[in-house]
């Protein structure tokens, strides 16, 4: 087995007395000059915001960078979405459902320029937002009631895990 496959166990049978005498130090490789060339090494720089065509389509300047994308390619941007459906968006992408009744009222009736900010703010602190996005990293960890393809048994106490 190639000793860079057991670096990451190292600590760990360093941990057993027997083992500790056969684990090898990992040496690391010095760096070259040539790799200090690499994007990873280099300093953030602040690139010079490109100058367009439609400039009151801008508000930030991430926007001037990608409507010079958009005149590039000989594209326009899209037209701004309707409120309500921003809000939905922002409902469906962050906890999974559409808005209740209430808050697309509520919403609608929020002149403010803040009113979306507002929104999205509120959802990212809900416990359903947790809710939503836990799932992905429950597939991720492979998470199950059962043990699926080995003979599909069950797990009795997964429900403590789940819940």
């Amino acid at each position: 087995m190639p000793r860079w496959l057991l670096r990451p166990f190292a600590f760990l049978l360093a941990c057993t007395p027997a083992q500790a005498q056969k684990v090898e130090p990992v040496s690391e490789k010095p760096l070259r000059p040539e790799d200090r060339t690499h994007w990873a090494f280099q300093p953030p720089k602040h690139p010079p915001v490109p100058t367009v065509r439609d400039a009151a389509w801008i508000r930030t300047p991430v926007d001037a960078f990608i409507l010079a994308r958009l005149e590039a390619a000989g594209l326009r941007p899209s037209a701004p979405a309707e409120k309500l459906a921003l809000l939905r968006r922002a409902y469906l992408d962050l906890v999974g459902l559409p808005p209740p009744p209430e808050e697309q009222d509520a919403f609608l009736a929020d002149s403010s320029p803040a009113a979306f900010e507002k929104v999205v703010d509120r959802l990212l602190t809900s416990p359903h937002y947790g809710e939503r996005w836990a799932q992905h990293w429950l597939d991720v960890a492979r998470f199950a009631e059962s043990n699926g393809y080995e003979a599909d048994g069950d797990r009795p106490h997964a429900w403590r895990y789940r819940d």
